[in-house]
This record gives C-alpha cells, sequence and structure tokens, in this order.
C-alpha cells in the first residue's frame, strides 16, 4: 500500500514538472507618469492593461503619479514594474534606480528647451537673470525645469514659480509676476497666440535636443520575463498603442545628456525652492 501511495505521488510529481510554463505569472504594476505634460487620462491606458493582462497571464494595476517626489519614490523602491516616464524622469530611473528603457513614447519630435521674457525687457542675456523671478514648469520636466535650471547653474534667483504647463508660464510673464519663463519651443509657439496683446521675446535657445519619453522596465524584472513583457507590448495593435502613447516599431531613446544633466541638477533640488533661489550646491 505505500509503495503504490508512492508511486502515485511520483507520477503527480512527474507531470507537475513536465507542465509547460509560459505564461509571466504574479503582478505587474504599471507606473503612469503625467507631470509636466497634457493629463492623459487613465481611461486610454485600460485596453492596454486588459491586453497585458491576458497575454501574460498577470494581474496588471495601472498607478498614476502626478509629482516628481511620488514618482521618484516609486522608482527607487522598486514600486512601479513598468513606468511610461517623460524624458527628465526616464533620466533619473535610468540613472539612479537602474530601469531599462524598452520602447518611446509617442512625445512627437524631439524638443528644444527656452527661456522666454517679454520683448521690451531689459534681460538681453542669461547672466541678467541673477535676482529675478524665473517661472519653470513642473519638476521632473526636461524642457521647463532640467535644462534651464542646468542653463542658469550658479546663479541666485530672486524666487521660482512652478507652474503645470507652458501657457501658464507665458501667463505669469505677460502678468510681469515673472521676469522670465521656462519652456519647451513646441509650447511657445502653442500657447503664444493666445496672448494677443502681449508680445514676447526668446531669450535663449538650449543647443540640445531632447529625446521624448520611453516606457521603462525595474531591475527587479528578470530578462526572460523583460522579454516577454517587450514583445507583448511591440505585438499589440496600433490603435492600443497609439491609445496608451507609446511606439512599437523605433528605437529607445538616447538619454546620455539628459542623464548628465539631471545628475547635475538633483543635488540643489531644495535649493531651488528657497528665496532668493541660489542654483549650485552648498559649499
Amino acid at each position: 500500500m505505500v509503495l503504490r501511495r508512492h508511486f502515485f505521488l511520483l507520477i503527480c510529481l512527474f507531470f507537475i514538472g513536465c507542465t509547460p510554463k509560459t505564461s509571466t505569472s504574479g503582478k505587474i504594476t504599471i507606473g503612469i507618469v503625467n507631470f509636466g505634460q497634457e493629463e492623459r487620462s487613465l481611461e486610454k491606458y485600460m485596453t492596454l492593461k486588459n491586453y497585458l493582462g491576458a497575454e501574460l497571464k498577470s494581474i496588471i494595476e495601472i498607478e498614476p503619479a502626478f509629482n516628481e517626489i511620488k514618482a521618484i519614490e516609486a522608482i527607487k523602491r522598486q514600486n512601479w514594474d513598468l513606468v511610461f516616464a517623460p524624458a527628465g524622469l526616464a533620466a533619473v530611473a535610468i540613472s539612479e534606480a537602474e530601469y531599462k528603457p524598452i520602447l518611446p513614447l509617442a512625445t512627437g519630435q524631439q524638443e528644444r528647451s527656452i527661456i522666454v521674457v517679454l520683448a521690451k525687457s531689459s534681460i538681453s542675456n542669461l547672466s541678467n537673470l541673477g535676482q529675478k523671478t524665473l517661472a519653470l514648469g513642473q519638476p521632473g520636466s526636461a524642457t521647463g525645469y532640467y535644462l534651464p535650471i542646468y542653463n542658469l547653474y550658479g546663479l541666485t534667483l530672486k524666487e521660482t514659480i512652478f507652474t503645470s504647463n507652458g501657457k501658464e508660464i507665458l501667463s505669469l510673464i505677460a502678468d510681469k509676476k515673472a521676469d522670465a519663463g521656462a519652456l519647451s519651443l513646441a509650447e511657445y509657439n502653442r500657447y503664444r497666440a493666445n496672448f494677443a496683446f502681449t508680445t514676447f521675446r526668446i531669450l535663449h535657445t538650449d543647443q540640445h535636443f531632447i529625446p521624448g519619453g520611453a516606457i521603462l522596465v525595474s531591475p527587479k524584472i528578470l530578462p526572460a520575463q523583460r522579454e516577454k513583457i517587450r514583445q507583448a507590448l511591440t505585438n499589440v495593435s496600433s490603435s492600443v498603442a497609439a491609445s496608451a502613447g507609446y511606439i512599437t516599431n523605433a528605437p529607445v531613446p538616447d538619454y546620455t545628456y539628459t542623464i548628465a544633466v539631471v545628475k547635475r541638477v538633483r543635488p540643489i533640488a531644495a535649493r531651488i525652492r528657497q528665496k532668493p533661489a541660489p542654483l549650485y550646491e552648498e559649499k
């Protein structure tokens, strides 16, 4: 009787061992970062969520973040297995948390960062912005935060004002609540027509083209599972990819320069909010 029982157990173990493991088990949490960009409804990711759940045989959770502090905290703790991140946060995730970019976001052409003043302003160069009030995009924005701070490094500003988009930045300049403002060239061209009675002037255009955002995968995801996820994201229909805002057939962006910018600016993040705001490390 004992032998028969042992034989039965061996047969069960044999079939369990031979059962093919073709799916990605467990839960996958996707971080959606919206700061510094036009907010996208989470509903636009629901079709992708359902597709990935079926394709990877996993529970898919969507977790939004609307500011840099929460996003970086989630990334450093590796709470997100995947993250849809703009360029600035992508650079942080790659350089500080070893996330890997796997697909680019559909953010259009590469962007330029500019600093704008009123046309009649006496400010003629970047050094004139010392002891002036500067309007910035949300922390985490490459064009509206990281690059302008990088280009003004070493100055002490009177104050920094943070906004959610380029239209608000131009409004602050038009109302003379800010002496200058930083935004992308694309935002400037999109919103300046809204200010019919105000003439602006571009004080500075950064020479570098900033890449778009990317989908990044956590370092805790094993290579085989990472490839399954990448294949699932790549094989999705074009309409689902477009709704979720990414491209399935393009190379990932090069963040080398963006990472260098982020590494210089991140240590002075707290000082940027001071009054006055010293844009350099404390000695």
